[in-house]
C-alpha cells in the first residue's frame, strides 16, 4: 500500500470516527432527553465503548507513528502535544478494556481525550486559517503546514480531532453504564 492509499484509508477512518462520535453524542442526548434508549443499545454500548475507544486510540497512534517514522513527516509542536494525549490513551484504554473497567477508562481517558481534542481543534483551525499565527509553532516545522490533505479538508490534525471526538463520546455516553 502506497502513501496515497494510506492517506485515503486514514482519512476515511477519521470520517468514520467523527461520524460515530456524532451519532454517539446524539444517542446520549436523546437518552438524557427522556427518549427511550433500548436496553440492547445501552448494554452493547456499555460493553463495547471502551474496546472501541481503545481501537480508535491504537489506530490513531499507529497512524501517527507511520507518518513520522515511515513516511518521514516531521511532527510540529502541536502534533507532539496531540501525541502526548493520544499515546497514553492507547495503553490506558487497553488495560481498562481487558479489566472491563469502564470507571477507570472514563476517569483517566476523558481528561486526556478532551485535552487532545482542544489541541487538535486549535491545530486544525491554524491550518484552515493560515493567517493566524500559532504561538506554539516554529519556523522550521510550521503548525499550519499540511502533510496530508484528503477531500480538501482532512488533514492530520483533523484526523486526530475525529479520533478524540469518538473517544470522548464513547467514554462519556456509554462508559458510565458499567
Amino acid at each position: 500500500m502506497n502513501l496515497d492509499q494510506l492517506n485515503l484509508l486514514f482519512a476515511l477512518l477519521a470520517l468514520l470516527a467523527l461520524g460515530g462520535g456524532i451519532v454517539t453524542i446524539a444517542v446520549g442526548v436523546a437518552g438524557r432527553a427522556g427518549w427511550v434508549m433500548s436496553e440492547a443499545v445501552r448494554g452493547a454500548g456499555s460493553h463495547l465503548s471502551v474496546p472501541i475507544a481503545w481501537a480508535v486510540a491504537a489506530t490513531s497512534m499507529a497512524g501517527s507513528l507511520y507518518y513520522s517514522e515511515v513516511a518521514g513527516f516531521v511532527p510540529c509542536t502541536l502534533c507532539w502535544y496531540q501525541r502526548i494525549a493520544m499515546y497514553p490513551l492507547a495503553l490506558i484504554l487497553l488495560i481498562a478494556a481487558i479489566r472491563k473497567d469502564n470507571r477507570t477508562a472514563r476517569w483517566a481517558g476523558v481528561p486526556l481525550a478532551a485535552t487532545g481534542w482542544g489541541i487538535s481543534l486549535y491545530h486544525y483551525l491554524l491550518q484552515v486559517n493560515p493567517s493566524w499565527s500559532g504561538t506554539a509553532c516554529s519556523a522550521s516545522v510550521p503548525c499550519n503546514f499540511r502533510w496530508v490533505s484528503e477531500f480538501g479538508f482532512v488533514s492530520i490534525p483533523f484526523m486526530a480531532l475525529s479520533g478524540f471526538t469518538a473517544i470522548v463520546a464513547l467514554l462519556v455516553v456509554f462508559a458510565r453504564e458499567a
